[in-house]
């Protein structure tokens, strides 16, 4: 089933302790799409300028289960991060936003997206995302990010959005902060409260932690790497993993929702392998298989 997704598309600039690379492709929709085309054909909702190099749109045209009917070009330019991982790997530090014509993102659904059971609300102003569920008659699964920059500065309208939610995505500083709560599985707990039916808390390189008010709770490691390049779109690439997967199977149930979370940890795991979507773009289908095997083995006892 075709999942709808709401986002950004930027130009990055990433500085690490061995490399840098300039004006790559980038932005939580790109990750997000890239990863859950995978396993079902995905819509992308965005904004870019004029300045989008036209390499990167007729690279995303090309793959087979993504669509830009929803990508808008406006006049001005393309949302810009500039950010350094040269002191810490896990924690950017960043050097320079440019928000362009991503400031005055209005999205808009296009007729043909509205009937798409499954809606992944990328990492936007909370408001936004609210205001798009008005333009979606009754989506099966919905889902959303969000980022401590948001929970500081709008936490109201952040849980208005969370009443209408089914899953949130949520690292764990972020989850803390919005809770208050130290111990991540009161924190999980809750957020429930607040409203969505599943939690699931992106741990980084330690792994994650899924939460429900009606399926049982569980952890998954982190892919064991000896390299990681660079960490950025990691989170929305689990999250395309995990609900690229979820919508392939056409429904909801524990075992289909713990693969999921090792689908979008095998994803992610391959994001980091690369600067930007360098990884993603050469990935094939047997490679997920292999990793995914390689994964059942190291964490089975």
């Amino acid at each position: 089933m075709p999942i709808l997704v709401v986002g950004s598309i930027a130009l990055d600039s990433i500085k690490t302790s061995s490399a840098e690379i300039t004006d790559c492709l980038g932005g939580s929709a790109v990750f997000f799409s890239l990863s859950a085309s995978f396993f079902s054909p995905v819509n992308i909702v965005a904004v870019v300028g004029k300045d989008f190099p036209q390499k990167h749109i007729d690279f995303l045209q090309s793959r087979k289960n993504i669509d830009l009917e929803g990508l808008e070009i406006k006049e001005g330019k393309t949302f810009r991060w500039k950010a350094s991982y040269a002191c810490d790997i896990n924690n950017p530090q960043t050097l320079d936003t440019q928000l362009n014509v991503f400031a005055e993102f209005r999205p808009f659904i296009p007729e043909s997206y509205k009937k798409n059971d499954y809606l992944f609300l990328a990492n936007i102003d909370p408001d936004l995302q609210y205001s798009i569920l008005s333009q979606i008659p009754g989506p099966k699964v919905i889902a959303c990010d969000s980022m401590n920059y948001w929970i500081k500065t709008k936490p109201e309208p952040l849980k208005r959005l969370l009443k209408k939610v089914d899953i949130y995505f949520v690292n764990d500083s972020e989850a803390r902060l919005l809770t208050g709560q130290d111990n991540l599985l009161k924190a999980a707990k809750e957020i429930i409260n607040l409203g969505p039916e599943i939690v699931i808390i992106k741990k980084g390189e330690h792994g994650v932690l899924f939460s429900s008010r009606t399926h049982p709770s569980f952890i998954v490691p982190a892919y064991l790497l000896e390299d990681v390049i660079d960490p950025t779109g990691a989170g929305d690439t689990f999250a395309g993993g995990f609900m690229g997967y979820l919508s392939s199977q056409g429904r909801l149930n524990s075992n289909i929702l713990r693969k999921a979370v090792v689908y979008g940890t095998i994803m992610a795991s391959f994001s980091v392998e690369s600067f930007s979507v360098e990884r993603l773009a050469g990935l094939r289908k047997q490679d997920i298989r292999k990793r995914y095997d390689e994964f059942v083995k190291l964490t089975k006892f």
